[in-house]
């Protein structure tokens, strides 16, 4: 069976299929302006697995997260708490990489930040000027939805159907209500400081009204947000790419927007299959920063420990709602401990000293074999991860049934059992079983980071021959480091 993903933009689960073995994938990232909360964690988590499954079929990933370091919000922050106007954005982004550590997460290839990818912005809205997409009105520049055949197309809509984006005093300077910013022209909006205020921040700052702000052909101001998805992109991974994921909350309209700028640009398909996580759910509200109804990744993993927050995050099937409770966590506790659990029993007795007398359980190989067969059968079915566990659950059971109540075991069905945890449960759910190399891996993702680190200090202080021995060091482990605009990025072997 082959894979199949469930396309918002056909409405259609379709067969996967790209050109050759390369899939490039591109995760919206956050918005830097507050910590990481369990939405944010599912999307991470969602897209986590896709990437192992993916690499477990032998397709080369390109991976490319963003982080959004430009944005109303922030500068709201920024005017509200009177803070440096990069402190709040690193800040948050050091947070997101711990918590993205903490949860086993594999490494993109590259982190791309607005703020490093101002000049690529610009260009880009030059170009649709040019094709005749967008238009310059008092310093700021929109996108002229009219112009676009297909406006509407991901989130199902007519274009006259729509309401307004953006800010109400910036109707006056459209065509169409549903034209959006591509550039904003001036300095902070008024409105989100009072928005921030509202939310218990402290009186603006007056710094603000310079914060975040760059020269263009048509004046100070910043990009609109979601002209920074496309050029990112682009920039990392070309023109066209083949899967884009998100939360449902971005259908409409930075989805919608990101489909016809890019596209309007280049005249290319610009995704080939949108996935779209569902919300993480508090009672009848979504998870959300604005809202301030979050509970961070921090105090989850804190509380629960990564792989039991894994595992609720993996609990439903990845496009519908999940709700969140301490209830449905300690059931995710529960789970990941009796699977850990087996997974422990079992390798203790195929290294016990009796190992050599076996016996035959014909009962334990067929429940791997089942497995085994389930969990791919589930991964394929659109990463139904609630089936994939269930499978893995279904094994440890099996095996706590084998072990119940004898002395000699069947020892060649308790490897593959083993076997198969780890190679499912550790390699494609990403939980950190010992032996599986999760750990191990993110233990020496912190060593390269820190190797990298010190041939960063090397070559500031014009040690040039030191750093590239480090960098030689590196690739004699098999460990290929590529130096890009954003710092260098790694893959491991």
């Amino acid at each position: 069976m082959t894979l199949r993903l469930a396309n918002t933009l056909t409405g259609e689960t379709e067969p996967f299929t790209v050109d050759g073995d390369s899939v490039l994938l591109y995760y919206c990232g956050l918005t830097v302006s507050d910590p990481p909360h369990l939405g944010h964690a599912r999307s991470w988590v969602t897209t986590d697995v896709l990437h192992r499954w993916l690499d477990h079929e032998g397709y080369d990933v390109r991976h490319v997260e963003n982080f959004t370091d430009v944005n109303e919000k922030i500068v709201a922050r920024i005017g509200a708490d009177g803070e440096d106007e990069t402190a709040v954005a690193r800040h948050y982004i050091e947070r997101a990489i711990a918590d993205m550590r903490s949860l086993n997460l594999l490494r993109a290839d590259v982190y791309p930040r607005v703020s490093e990818h101002v000049d690529e912005i610009v260009a880009l809205v030059e170009r649709l000027i040019d094709a005749g997409y967008a238009y310059e009105a008092d310093g700021s520049v929109y996108f002229d939805v009219a112009a676009f055949d297909g406006y509407g197309s991901l989130s199902n809509q007519q274009v006259d159907d729509m309401e307004s984006q953006g800010d109400p005093d910036e109707r006056a300077e459209k065509r169409h209500p549903a034209d959006f910013a591509l550039w904003r022209g001036g300095g902070v909006d008024p409105e989100d400081v009072a928005e921030h205020r509202r939310e218990g921040a402290a009186s603006p700052a007056t710094a603000a009204e310079r914060a975040l702000t760059w020269d263009s052909p048509w004046g100070e101001g910043r990009p609109g947000w979601h002209i920074e998805c496309s050029a990112m992109s682009m920039g990392h991974l070309g023109e066209s790419i083949d899967v884009h994921v998100g939360g449902r909350d971005l259908v409409f309209p930075h989805h919608e927007n990101e489909i016809a700028q890019s596209e309007a640009a280049t005249g290319e398909r610009f995704v080939r299959y949108w996935l779209h996580v569902g919300l993480v759910e508090t009672g009848e509200e979504k998870m959300s920063s604005s809202l301030r109804n979050f509970a961070t990744v921090e105090q989850q993993v804190a509380a629960h420990g990564p792989d039991a927050v894994r595992l609720f995050l993996l609990s439903r099937t990845y496009d519908t709602p999940l709700t969140y409770s301490e209830a449905a966590i300690e059931e995710a506790v529960s789970r990941w401990e009796q699977l850990e659990r087996a997974h422990d029993r079992a390798t203790t007795a195929i290294d016990g000293p009796d190992a050599r007398t076996t016996v035959t359980d014909g009962t334990l190989a067929a429940a791997v074999d089942a497995a085994r067969e389930a969990f791919v059968t589930a991964m394929n079915d659109d990463l139904n991860t609630r089936e994939a566990i269930a499978a893995l659950q279904g094994l440890a059971n099996a095996v706590d049934d084998h072990l119940a109540g004898r002395d000699t075991y069947d020892y060649r069905s308790l490897r593959r059992a083993v076997e198969t945890i780890e190679e499912f449960g550790g390699d494609v759910l990403g939980f950190d079983l010992d032996g599986t190399g999760g750990g191990r891996v993110r233990l020496a993702e912190s060593l390269v980071d820190l190797v990298l680190d010190l041939r960063e200090r090397e070559r500031e202080a014009g040690e040039y021959e030191r750093a590239d021995a480090l960098r030689d060091d590196l690739e004699a482990l098999g460990i290929e480091v590529e130096d890009t605009d954003d710092g260098p990025t790694y893959r491991l072997p």
